[in-house]
């Protein structure tokens, strides 16, 4: 088999290929063309768009114009595969994440992603957490697919750490991490397998550990000013990663799981869990069923119910979500302040799951009472509680004694820190969080260092042991490829900042103006060594109409875009357009560079 000209010529758009007897006659001009040269080129880049997602009610726009713009593509429920745009993406955003991991002195490393069971036993956390990826080896051995990896450093740190003098420790890595969730939704938000950036921070003192927490917060402040994209820092609570001092990092945006409390008058942020209000005025205790909303719930033993008494209110929840049942006005976090081992992943019929996995015993039943509620309310209802033998009442936080208000915060809710402000309600990307744990792995874990003592002569000698404080801090890499997605998608596509974009600029050619975008990309690169290198791609592929490519590119959502049309033709002009900055201007092409860079400067 052979290839040879057709009738003894060769022509540039066929050619023959097989026997004489059996020929084959290749179109070249319905192939991808293939230029080896220095330049970013379509024609050589694999950019599938126009995928389909199937659309339910769930479906976040912004998900399927990552799949249609050739970002990504399903692999199966939760799990993604990213493609060479996406994965440019995923790269600018590591690169930004080095830079900043750098400015602290952090070293990168690369953890495994399987973990045992055994150390997660070790720190308490393997009963009680439901979404654990769990394996077993040959040998019926106990692994896990990390989530995190603060078991995983700590034992690491065990074996290396041994005095103050290696301190202070901070490594991070940037890994897949998985989680068996219950209901992937939103594509990247909410997904199995996700990528994440965590930093492990080790020092021998409260105080220093501090002082590297507020280094960190420095940090990712740095980060997320040069993605340009407006985020909030909220308090939050600790939850399964332990420690006494966490924040949130947010991007707010009508796709967020997370409700954000902020005041009008002062700084105050915080996550609806941790979130405080002021108290409202109170005349007298409400003490008919009629004005109260009552929330049932169980313990995660199912030998308790807990019945929640707040006050009805004619204000309708934020949460569209749950604004038509009891629990869009229960503070949950409050109630499981008060009570811990309240189960909250049960949300349908708890009474009958109680009497169900106990069947005539005895039970109890707990009840939690709103300050504006009086205990002395009349119970309505008994029938479910027939064998509840064993009742409590509970008015006030069993560890402060203060009352409590367990209604969630509503909007026009009185600031707990101003006397002016009041609070507004966000919902929120959650995309960055920071915790203090303290010694809440290295002492089940026996992380300990030697520290120093001075004794009475003055010298300094190494006596006793400390337990290792300890910081851990995650970025959301996938997550804010979904969330800035989001955030910045309209109904021509994506709108990529330039930090992060996968190209910063694509030249769109004419017919017959093919060798004229090469002067352009050349142009767009400098003559000195020294030029910052603007990162262009030129869509060379054969195929498809300046049209096509035009639609093609704001689906892509490409910070800048050159269009060598009409009056290029005309004139000598390059049509520049700025989707974002909602800029369209010709430019000679001795301005090209220039123009370009001061746009990028603003995106």
């Amino acid at each position: 088999m052979a290839f040879w000209p057709s009738n003894g010529l060769l022509r540039k758009s066929s050619l023959r290929y097989g026997s004489p007897a059996n020929t084959f006659f290749l179109n070249l001009q319905s192939f991808r063309s293939l230029h080896v040269d220095s330049r970013n080129r379509l024609s050589t880049f694999w950019a599938p768009t126009g995928g389909i997602t199937p659309q339910t009610a769930e479906d976040d726009d912004s998900h399927s114009l990552l799949i249609r713009g050739g970002f990504l593509r399903q692999a199966h429920s939760g799990v993604f595969h990213l493609l060479p745009l996406g994965l440019r993406v995923q790269d600018k955003l590591e690169h930004l994440i080095d830079k900043h991991m750098r400015s602290i002195g952090a070293s990168k490393l690369s953890l495994s992603s399987i973990t045992t069971e055994q150390l997660w036993r070790r720190s308490g956390r393997f009963g009680a957490n439901s979404e654990l990826l769990r394996l077993k080896d040959r040998k019926e051995s106990g692994f896990l697919l990390s989530p995190t990896h603060e078991e995983e450093i700590t034992a690491l740190a065990v074996g290396i750490v041994k005095s103050y003098k290696d301190l202070p420790l901070r490594v991070y890595q940037i890994s897949r991490k998985y989680r068996d969730e219950r209901r992937p939704r939103q594509g990247l938000l909410r997904a199995k397998e996700f990528l994440m950036k965590d930093l492990y921070t080790f020092d021998y003192t409260t105080n220093l550990a501090l002082e590297t927490y507020e280094k960190v917060r420095n940090a990712y402040a740095a980060f997320f000013n040069e993605l340009r994209i407006p985020y909030l820092v909220a308090h939050a609570d600790s939850g399964t990663m332990g420690g006494s001092l966490s924040h949130e990092y947010h991007f707010i945006s009508q796709r967020g799981e997370d409700h954000l409390c902020s005041c009008t008058k002062c700084d105050y942020v915080a996550n609806e869990e941790v979130a405080e209000k002021a108290a409202h005025a109170l005349s007298k205790l409400i003490n008919t069923p009629e004005d109260v909303i009552v929330w049932t719930g169980i313990s995660k033993d199912r030998s308790t119910l807990v019945r929640v008494y707040v006050p009805r209110t004619k204000v309708t929840p934020y949460d569209e979500e749950y604004s038509k049942s009891a629990t869009g006005y229960i503070n949950i976090h409050a109630v499981k302040s008060v009570y811990p081992e309240l189960d909250t992943s049960v949300e349908k019929n708890p009474v009958h799951l109680l009497k169900t996995s106990h069947g005539n015993n005895t039970l109890q039943i707990i009840r939690i009472f709103d300050y504006r509620v009086s205990p002395n309310l009349e119970e309505t209802h008994q029938r479910d509680a027939a064998n509840l033998t064993e009742i409590n009442n509970i008015t006030t936080h069993p560890t402060t004694g203060k009352p409590l208000d367990l209604t969630r915060i509503q909007a026009g809710d009185p600031c707990p820190f101003c006397e002016e402000g009041t609070l507004t309600v966000q919902r929120a990307v959650e995309v960055g969080h920071t915790f203090y744990l303290g010694t809440r792995y290295s002492e089940p874990m026996n992380a300990m260092v030697a520290v120093p003592t001075q004794n009475t002569s003055g010298s300094t000698a190494l006596s006793g042991q400390v337990a290792m404080q300890m910081g851990c801090h995650g970025i959301g890499v996938s997550r804010l490829i979904g969330a800035i997605a989001s955030l910045l998608s309209d109904n021509r596509g994506l709108n990529w900042p330039r930090v992060v974009s996968p190209f910063e600029c694509v030249i769109i050619p004419s017919r017959g103006t093919e060798e004229d975008a090469i002067r352009v990309y050349d142009a767009l690169q400098g003559v000195s060594r020294t030029d910052i290198e603007i990162d262009a791609i030129l869509d060379d592929r054969p195929i498809r109409d300046p049209g096509w490519k035009l639609r093609d590119a704001d689906l892509i959502g490409y910070p800048v875009i050159l269009v060598l049309g009409r009056t290029w033709k005309k004139d000598r002009r390059v049509e520049m357009q700025c989707r974002r900055l909602k800029i369209k201007e010709e430019i000679e092409i001795e301005k090209v560079r220039e123009v370009v860079m001061r746009i990028l400067e603003r995106l």
